[in-house]
């Protein structure tokens, strides 16, 4: 392979920047807020000049669209690879949980993106609500269809506000999780989404 001239610094891959400017994009977002944070922030924080951000997005709500696409895929492809082997509708929902929990769990600062900053108008809220975001809830929805089919869920409730439910639950818990001020894991909070949704709150 040649050797670079000298004095010529060697670009770095097209998806290595992108990725650079994502992560240092939620970077930015979680600390200054989405609509404090400049262009020239995320840049600074990637290391590259403020122009070699418009090389890759128009501006930020692009930016802070991809951070969703990003995570929102690869949420979607793992979640489906790991519950695709569980035949027990239950265990699929709980992995569901465990992977939802232990995702942003993982990334404090992501999840604050995701909490908050793509909380900040309703403009956000439609379009990421027709994005990826979509995809996951019918994932959770046909787990209760399935569920139903087999005679594990009651078939008088309507699947797609039971999956809406259960995703409330999860998103519930990760903001107390973002907003409070101790510190303790949140994986394990599924178990408690699991058995709140499945058993209710009525003693039997």
């Amino acid at each position: 392979m040649a050797k670079a001239r000298a004095g010529t610094a060697q670009r770095a891959p097209i998806g290595d920047k992108r990725e650079a400017i994502l992560k240092a994009a939620t970077r930015v977002f979680a600390e200054k807020g989405f609509f404090n944070a400049k262009v020239a922030d995320i840049a600074s924080a990637a290391g590259i000049a403020d122009g070699t951000v418009y090389l890759y997005f128009k501006g930020k709500d692009e930016i802070l669209h991809s951070i969703f696409d990003r995570a929102m895929e690869d949420f979607i492809g793992r979640g489906r690879r790991e519950i695709s082997d569980l035949i027990d509708p239950i265990d699929r929902l709980r992995r569901i949980a465990e992977l939802h929990l232990e995702s942003l769990g993982a990334d404090r600062e992501k999840a604050v993106v995701f909490q908050v900053e793509l909380r900040g108008s309703t403009k956000f809220m439609e379009e990421f609500s027709a994005a990826g975001f979509a995809e996951y809830l019918d994932i959770i929805r046909q787990t209760i269809d399935d569920g139903q089919r087999a005679g594990v869920f009651r078939k008088d409730i309507k699947s797609v506000i039971a999956a809406k439910i259960f995703y409330g639950a999860l998103d519930e818990m990760v903001t107390n999780w973002v907003l409070s001020k101790n510190a303790y894991p949140l994986e394990p909070m599924a178990g408690e989404v699991v058995k709140l949704l499945l058993g209710g709150i009525v003693a039997r």
